[in-house]
């Protein structure tokens, strides 16, 4: 049996009780206090997720741009140095390899960061599309820590310790500054639908930094909490709402295809039959929706829940679930939980609006 995986912040989660889970190979905390805790902690004030076993790419070179422009469907000539953006990685047969963030740096010189479970397969498959480039790939998973301060007293606790203005600092804005005098990448993204700032450090950096944002004030989080927050803001997650099967136009972030350049894979994508879409799920009274669980309209099963969960914010059942594209917003259907139809409706895949990723 392969070990799994461990971040440069393994030992500081062993030190705060955390409990350890096995995810896309890595040894990583779900939960300290508690998921729904940690949770409001975000919603309410500000934490920190452990993120490192997330991927990061370095691709430069003189047709770095025109590279990335084909290898992803978003429109990365749309980027200045010192801006981020939310794309994907699309295949051949017009699926999804892998959702991303590509951030531009410098005129000539791009980071890419992917899925952690990913990290090999996204590596391979952008090597093999790279042929015909003047473009350099390079993997720098190994040479980074990565946090995500998260919430909307972020920037208000790590302005003092930094020696960037970070209220000048718009969404989707990636710098080099010093906190808490490192040196750190930082960037004003994230994945919980939360202001905050994903804090890329040496490794050596990454439990000095922790703690210190620790004694500021923010609570430390786990995977729990991350994917309450994710699904709350209604952000898809590999293997749950993507797969190499997804067709990028049938989900809710069909804006990040620009279908006017060109892209690996574009004409199957564009031809391909759009027979579902992911909608969001509220669960009408008492019952929690989970992946799998089958959703019907007059008794027909018309689709079928992706991720569901007790929103901690809402206080009631949410769901991203794909759906028949015949059916929108509003419709009223059933969700059959343990055997038994429980009353739903379908809305928008977005249950609590702050921060939208990339638009």
């Amino acid at each position: 049996m392969t070990a799994l995986k461990r971040t440069p912040l393994y030992d500081k989660h062993l030190e705060s009780h955390a409990r350890m889970v096995e995810f896309g190979g890595w040894d990583m905390p779900v939960q300290y206090a508690g998921v729904i805790s940690e949770h409001l902690a975000v919603r309410d004030a500000c934490g920190i997720f452990d993120v490192s076993h997330m991927g990061e790419f370095i691709v430069s070179g003189v047709q770095a741009l025109e590279y990335l422009q084909f290898v992803t469907v978003n429109d990365v000539s749309k980027l200045k140095t010192g801006r981020a953006q939310y794309s994907m990685l699309p295949n051949v047969t017009g699926g999804l390899v892998d959702d991303i963030y590509v951030y531009r740096l410098s005129e000539d010189r791009f980071l890419v960061v992917v899925n952690a479970s990913n990290i090999d397969k996204d590596f391979a498959h952008m090597t093999q599309h790279l042929t015909g480039f003047d473009a350099i790939l390079e993997n720098h998973s190994d040479n980074w820590a990565l946090i995500a301060a998260q919430g909307p007293l972020t920037a208000q606790h790590l302005e003092p310790h930094c020696t960037e203005d970070l209220s000048s600092r718009r969404k989707n804005s990636v710098f080099d500054t010093t906190l808490f005098g490192y040196p750190v990448r930082m960037a004003r993204t994230g994945y919980t639908g939360e202001d905050g700032f994903e804090i890329f450090c040496a490794p050596i950096d990454a439990s000095a930094l922790w703690d210190k944002l620790l004694e500021t004030g923010f609570a430390p989080c786990g995977l729990g909490a991350r994917d309450t927050l994710r699904l709350e803001a209604g952000y898809p997650l590999y293997g749950h709402e993507w797969s190499d099967a997804t067709n990028p136009l049938e989900t809710g972030l069909s804006w990040a295809v620009k279908a006017y350049k060109e892209f690996v894979g574009k004409d199957a994508m564009l031809a391909a039959p759009k027979t579902r879409q992911l909608l969001g799920l509220e669960v009408i009274g008492r019952g929690i929706p989970r992946e799998g669980y089958p959703v019907k309209l007059e008794g027909n099963v018309v689709g079928h829940v992706t991720s569901g969960t007790m929103s901690p914010s809402l206080k009631k059942g949410i769901a991203l679930a794909y759906v028949d594209a015949a059916l929108s917003a509003g419709d009223a259907v059933t969700l059959e939980i343990r055997g038994s139809d429980v009353s739903a409706k379908l809305c928008e895949a977005v249950f609590i609006s702050r921060n939208a990723p990339g638009q």
